[in-house]
């Protein structure tokens, strides 16, 4: 049986119930609250037929290893989350289909950090990533904190944890989805790289970017232009540039 998933936050919970986009097994809700949110959803809960358990701050927190619950914890089965063999069925479904949107997945080369991970997943669904590729082991995964970050977007998002991130970007390489990646230390700028077609970015850890397997796989390898005296952004900041300087190139 796996293991129980957790939503927290007033505006991730509600985002959830109005989407449908992962089972609710339960909603766990502050009990004697003045909060008009928190009825809100307790009140479409009960409508949807959805268990309801009150519980205080402590056991809230308790539930979801969250402290900054808002008086809300969902607890869910994801419906998004993809294995290795099905991201290969959606990408093969994707390159067909005659849409004129290409194919665009992201690639967060062992991300540590929950916050930074549920940011990149909100900027990802914003800018119209059709997946977020990640390592199964080494990384950041799936949770509260994550959830909470991406304000939803972890729940409409495919997420595909794969055990081996550079073989996934190499028959992604055969499909023609050519694998661009950042590093300070590409010569090339994003804003002269070719960004057309079908494209899987690839982004690095905090601190350390791209490991050097990683950057063996980028058919590109891009930098983003420094003016100033910090020699590096945040990957979440840097990874909302790239992905939308894709979709303005698309345009």
């Amino acid at each position: 049986m796996s293991k129980p998933q957790y939503i927290t936050g007033l505006r991730s919970v509600e985002q959830l119930l109005a989407s449908g986009s992962a089972e609710v097994r339960c909603i766990y809700a502050e009990y004697q609250t003045a909060n008009p949110r928190v009825e809100s959803i307790i009140a479409t809960a009960r409508q949807a037929g959805i268990d309801i358990q009150a519980a205080n701050r402590a056991r809230l927190a308790q539930i979801s290893g969250e402290s900054r619950h808002q008086g809300v914890v969902a607890e869910i089965r994801r419906s998004t989350v993809l294995d290795e063999a099905a991201l290969r069925t959606m990408v093969e479904e994707r390159l067909q289909e005659e849409d004129g949107r290409p194919l665009l997945l992201l690639a967060l080369d062992g991300l540590q950090d929950p916050h930074n991970l549920g940011a990149c997943l909100r900027t990802a669904d914003a800018a119209g990533v059709d997946a977020v590729i990640v390592p199964r082991h080494g990384a950041a995964r799936l949770g509260a904190t994550v959830s909470k970050v991406a304000a939803g977007a972890a729940e409409q998002l495919p997420f595909v944890p794969v055990g081996n991130l550079g073989r996934v970007l190499a028959w992604l390489g055969d499909y023609g989805v050519r694998c661009v990646g950042t590093s300070d230390q590409a010569q090339l700028s994003l804003y002269d790289a070719d960004l057309t077609g079908p494209i899987v970015l690839v982004m690095g850890r905090e601190h350390t970017g791209l490991s050097k397997g990683i950057a063996g796989r980028c058919s590109t390898l891009v930098n983003l232009p420094m003016r100033g005296a910090v020699s590096s952004l945040n990957v979440s900041v840097a990874t909302g540039i790239c992905l939308y300087e894709i979709g303005r190139r698309r345009r």
